[in-house]
């Protein structure tokens, strides 16, 4: 019996393929995420290359800000910024980033290293 359950020997439709299928599918959708350390990655921040000492730049993703009025933009942007990999940052200008066909395509947020 391991062995058909092991080499999913039951034909398609029997109980026994059903609750192999549902054994499959529990392991999916309740193992928590903790088992396998996976945890999600926010990229809609990502630093830019900047070769400035004191200086670090930013760009943020339009679903950031995208719900936020003009004139709070900057205090948000700010507060997302403040503390990134255990560093402390100040931001002091967030210039909106668009393509070619004027399409808002991010933010870019520059910064500078607090001590």
């Amino acid at each position: 019996m391991l062995k058909k359950i092991i080499f999913w020997d039951y034909p398609r439709g029997s109980w026994q393929y059903d609750v192999i299928v549902l054994g499959i599918l529990a392991f999916i959708f309740l193992t928590p995420r903790e088992v396998f350390r996976d945890q999600p990655r926010v990229r809609s921040i990502v630093q830019v290359a900047n070769d400035t000492p004191g200086m670090a730049d930013f760009y943020l993703e339009p679903k950031l800000l995208l719900d936020t009025p003009e004139a709070e933009r900057f205090q948000k942007a700010a507060k997302m910024l403040e503390v990134r990999d255990g560093k402390r940052f100040q931001l002091y200008r967030l210039a909106p980033f668009y393509d070619p066909e004027n399409e808002l395509k991010g933010y870019m947020a520059y910064t500078k290293l607090l001590k």
